[in-house]
């Protein structure tokens, strides 16, 4: 059976302790590989190296480090088979889908390493006509990046490339759920002759993590999960202040005007609930239907969520995959079913499967009232809710009406209907007739409790940086 070993200094170290930690794959529920769990004093010593190797890491000129970038995106697209083959075992996708993930991440890395000749201060006026102020963007120093299990490929390299081109460098925790992939990008990482330090990823439990984020010579933690963890984060970073960076939860809205292409915006609203069973941080979590065609929406939305079949990815790749564990399936299936006891109507799906795996199957509820947990609470699974409503206003009212707001999405041919939503969602984001893809040269930030700072694009980037004014007196 597979064991990892955790990479720090550049080199896979030997355990420390005994610990050991099981991966399951969520497809068939075998226990597929152990990663040694790091100790305390490791993940100190981890951070340690990390702020040695920082001061001449930030040295370099950005062009040189945006070398190592594309030298690592290169390693990371050549490894995409190994990387890929891992991912997929440990999180239930196909082959296909996890290997595309890693290459990906090899494409966002190369991205970011075009960021080497822009990352730019400012000259600003002074009030005093013989003083200059110069405004610098500097490094932040040694970032813990913490990363789901999702789609922990593609966010590692999403948060690690832009840290490191700002000239910081890292200590990656992966997900306990997902770890042998992120041990494959350490192997990507000494492919690429990335100076040791300068990437370190370690497994570890929740007590380690937290000696991991307190340690005083982290800088900055940066997180993608649950709000629980993102108020855990918080708490670490009240220690020594450091700078939060956290995408958190999402409950995206979808609303359909009648004027929409109605058959696109279902099968894209299916694919958006159903892809990696609905664990998505941006996938369609609640739709909103005009009146008018309420019925036939539905109805087309019931074929085609009739239709997804669940099951191993390995054997089948059109399947829709496993959850997490489960756990995530009890807790989804439970609020499907407080759901139909409040009045919702459960339209197909629903029901607890037998056998192996963490399966559920894709469900629809119509008739769901704005009130309802299933509306105000996140899934992360394939469950998709359906509320009728009567003018965009009140559409954009009950949309608004959350305690999330990362992404949203509308369906429509009116450019003032589009205008409408656009000037009043509370949201990070919002998609015009397509369902979210997070493009990387964006910005994928969320308001309200769906997070602090956000990921991609040249803000992202900035996020991993600090400023220092100059005051030039002549």
């Amino acid at each position: 059976m597979r064991l990892d070993r955790n990479f720090a200094n550049g080199c896979f170290i030997d355990a420390a302790s005994d610990e050991l930690i099981a991966v399951t794959n969520p497809a068939t529920e075998a226990v597929i590989a152990h990663v040694t769990g790091a100790t305390e004093a490791e993940a100190i010593a981890a951070v340690d190296a990390a702020a040695a190797a920082q001061k001449g890491w930030r040295k370099l000129p950005s062009a040189e480090r945006a070398v190592y970038l594309h030298k690592l995106a290169d390693a990371l697209t050549e490894c995409a088979p190994a990387i890929g083959a891992a991912l997929a075992l440990e999180s239930g996708k196909s082959v296909a889908d996890a290997t595309n993930e890693a290459i990906y991440a090899g494409q966002i890395t190369r991205y970011h390493a075009e960021w080497a000749r822009r990352i730019e201060g400012e000259v600003i006026p002074s009030d005093t006509p013989d003083e200059n102020l110069v405004l610098h963007r500097e490094p932040i120093g040694v970032v813990a990046c913490l990363i789901p299990f999702n789609y922990p490929v593609y966010t590692f390299m999403r948060k690690v490339a832009p840290a490191l081109i700002a000239g910081n460098t890292v200590v990656v925790r992966p997900s306990n759920n997902t770890p042998t992939s992120a041990f494959e990008i350490a192997r990507a990482v000494e492919k690429a002759g990335l100076p040791a330090g300068v990437v370190n990823i370690l497994a570890m439990n929740h007590a380690t993590a937290e000696a991991l984020c307190t340690h005083p010579k982290v800088g900055m933690i940066t997180l993608t999960g649950s709000v629980g963890a993102g108020r855990k984060v918080l708490e670490y970073c009240k220690t020594n202040i450091a700078k939060p960076s956290l995408e958190l939860g999402g409950k995206t809205p979808a609303i359909i005007e009648a004027d929409a292409d109605l058959e696109k915006a279902a099968r894209d609203l299916v694919a958006s609930k159903t892809t990696h069973c609905g664990q998505l941080c941006t996938a369609i979590e609640r739709v909103y239907v005009q009146e008018s065609v309420h019925d036939r929406f539905v109805a087309l939305l019931k074929k085609h969520m009739s239709a997804v079949e669940s099951g191993d990815r390995s054997e089948q790749p059109s399947l829709m995959g496993p959850l997490v564990n489960d756990a995530s399936r009890q807790s989804i299936h439970g609020m499907v079913e407080r759901a139909i006891a409040a009045g919702a109507t459960l339209e197909t799906g629903g029901k607890l499967p037998q056998g192996k795996g963490f399966f559920y199957p894709a469900t629809l509820l119509s008739n769901c009232r704005q009130d309802m947990e299933i509306i105000q609470e996140e899934t992360f699974g394939p469950i998709m809710p359906v509320v009728k409503y009567r003018t965009l206003d009140e559409a954009l009212e009950m949309a608004n009406d959350h305690q999330f707001g990362l992404s949203s999405v509308l369906y429509t041919e009116n450019y003032r209907s589009a205008m409408k939503i656009a000037n009043g969602i509370e949201a990070g984001e919002l998609y015009v007739n397509r369902t979210p893809a997070d493009p990387y040269q964006g910005f994928h930030a969320g308001w309200k409790r769906s997070g602090l700072g956000g990921d991609d694009g040249k803000h992202g980037m900035l996020e991993f940086t600090q400023t220092r004014l100059v005051v030039m007196k002549y």
